[in-house]
């Protein structure tokens, strides 16, 4: 089945079965690369794209469940003032090591800073919660998240 799904602000088609995981038909059937599969059990974190502006894990969530929800992705939130602020914090703490969390770790991140602009510690371990980085670089992503927040400086 033909689906138009709403993808960084472009439309673009993928003719693939419905139960079909967002994240395969990003990766495999639309070349979008970003979200990575990490379990496929929505455990990692990975995987997380905006489906109207919140985190979703794409591994488990079925491609006919978008419909006309906006889906944005790691190669198209630089695009939004706060996704260019993430990633600009994340270039300036060098947050990643192997990088294979990042795409993830800066969608919820943004996520989290569209939510709550200035958000404390306690909101930062709640929003990233889920999201797993094996090189274990929790304390630069909280630190990258309050520079994109403006509440340090570098």
């Amino acid at each position: 089945m033909a689906f138009t799904l709403t993808i960084n602000g472009e439309a673009r088609t993928a003719d693939v079965d419905g139960d079909t995981p967002l994240l395969w038909v990003l990766r495999d059937t639309l070349g979008l690369l970003g979200a990575k599969f990490g379990c496929g059990a929505a455990l990692c974190g990975a995987c997380t794209v905006h489906i109207d502006g919140f985190p979703v894990r794409s591994c488990v969530t079925p491609v006919r469940r978008i419909g006309t929800k906006a889906i944005t992705t790691i190669e198209g939130v630089g695009a939004t003032p706060v996704g260019a602020k993430v990633q600009e914090a994340w270039k300036t703490i060098d947050v990643p090591q192997c990088g294979y969390c990042q795409a993830g770790q800066i969608m919820s991140a943004t996520a989290l800073l569209n939510a709550k602009s200035q958000p404390t510690d306690e909101d930062i371990d709640a929003a990233m919660d889920g999201n797993l980085c094996r090189c274990t670089t929790y304390l630069r992503i909280r630190e990258a998240i309050k520079v994109a927040a403006g509440q340090k400086g570098v």
